[in-house]
């Protein structure tokens, strides 16, 4: 290990790559402290520790929302442009064209992309902010007209600051920039999670503690084992396997990954859950059934049980939808026959279509399932402990682990690459 961090380190390129990405996320960590004028900083902590639903956003804002900081939104905008157009290129033509285009046009896409994040940090930022205000805390005191408009604006600048620098990091190709945001932001909440632990331990109990170390290491190693699981399908190739020179057909594969949706289904999951109470705090003050239904709206998402089913439903059925939007076993199908090849003991055309529907339905269920414990594992260890202070976040450490394998393996190609260029 040691000898491939020291063989890392000597290639200037990578060194200057690296160092460039910590300098980028060192200066997104100070943006992260910036505070926006007249807030309450005990009553904004008090809303969020009391509210699961921003508290989980908090974690995909890279932890600005909690300091209520000038990129509190973070990259989230981004992420929700991001799915948009993953959906949009399925259902409008003119986008699959310019996808199958190549770079240029994933350009163009990414391009598109950002322009949408704007407009969504407008809406999300009018959305927050007008929540806040209306709490019972004091959260925001004095923000008249003209200082609500500024504050929009300057928190939609953030967005677009965060996701000028997650460009600039990509470029680097050490990880993805995005990815790399978040997980800084969860990294940075690390020891104020500990220190929180710390302050409410006591000897007895000592035993759960324990436990949540066990789990924690435990739930480190699933999302290991779950991220980088995937089958292989065996595929031959007729052409190939008829013009050998008596070595034989090389063999090759079809990876089906068990986990092919990510974290998407569990930012899905979110973005559903958050609105509709979002939406009922603006109706809170109304009468009649309006009122009423806000009320209830707000009590259902307040109970915990609840709160807890519908995440895991949510998560586990847009696992099912995402992979049925991005794995198309018909057009796989379809280009192997092209191509000339086969799997073995499948007939090319329907039948291996259906061969591979049926198996990355059986992984999809595996993967759903993991993806949608690991949402609510928090909910379940603190109904398990009752203790509220530590809190053992599944997709916090999908996200870590999912992103630092990404960057162990780009790095170790860049290492590799450099390796065959010197010889």
């Amino acid at each position: 290990m040691f000898e491939k961090l020291q063989r890392m380190w000597s290639i200037k390129e990578l060194r200057n790559s690296i160092l460039f990405v910590l300098g980028m996320l060192v200066i997104f960590r100070l943006t992260a402290h910036i505070p926006i004028p007249g807030v309450n900083p005990e009553g904004l902590k008090q809303f969020l520790q009391g509210n699961q639903i921003l508290g989980i956003l908090n974690v995909f804002s890279g932890g600005t929302l909690e300091n209520f900081s000038v990129v509190m939104l973070g990259v989230a905008p981004y992420i929700t442009a991001s799915i948009i157009f993953q959906l949009l290129v399925l259902i409008i033509p003119q986008l699959e064209e310019l996808q199958k285009e190549g770079e240029s046009g994933q350009q163009k896409i990414s391009m598109y992309t950002r322009l949408a994040s704007i407009p969504l940090s407008f809406i999300q930022a009018f959305a927050l902010l007008k929540l806040l205000t209306q709490t019972q805390v004091g959260i925001i005191s004095d923000l008249n007209a003209w200082k609500f408009v500024a504050a929009i604006i300057v928190v939609t600048a953030g967005t677009t600051f965060l996701m000028w620098i997650g460009e600039l990091i990509t470029e680097q190709r050490i990880g993805n920039g995005i990815s790399l945001l978040i997980m800084s932001g969860i990294i940075a909440s690390l020891p104020g999670v500990l220190q929180n632990a710390l302050v409410n331990f006591s000897s007895a109990d000592i035993y759960t503690y324990a436990l949540f170390i066990v789990l924690a290491i435990a739930t480190v190693v699933g999302v290991v084992f779950i991220s980088e699981g995937q089958r292989n399908i065996p595929v031959n190739y007729a052409g190939r396997a008829s013009s050998g020179r008596g070595y034989g057909a090389p063999q090759s594969h079809l990876p089906l990954r068990v986990n092919t949706a990510g974290v998407i289904p569990i930012i899905f999951a979110i973005s559903m859950v958050l609105f509709p109470p979002t939406v009922a705090q603006f109706f809170l003050g109304a009468g009649g059934f309006i009122g009423r239904a806000a009320e209830i709206i707000t009590r259902v998402f307040q109970d915990q049980l609840w709160y807890g089913i519908m995440y895991f439903v949510l998560v586990f059925s847009f696992t099912y939808f995402y992979t049925a939007v991005i794995f198309q076993p018909e057009k796989i199908a379809e280009n192997l026959q092209r191509q000339g090849g086969f799997i073995p003991g499948i007939r090319p055309g329907k039948e291996t279509e259906q061969y591979l529907a049926k198996t990355m339905g059986r992984l999809v269920f595996i993967g759903a399932l993991f993806l949608s414990v690991i949402a609510i594992l928090p909910f379940l260890l603190q109904a398990l402990t009752g203790i509220q202070s530590l809190a053992l976040g599944g997709t916090s450490l999908l996200i870590v682990v999912s992103v630092a394998i990404d960057i162990a393996k780009q790095i170790d190609a860049q290492v590799t690459i450099h390796q065959y260029d010197s010889i």
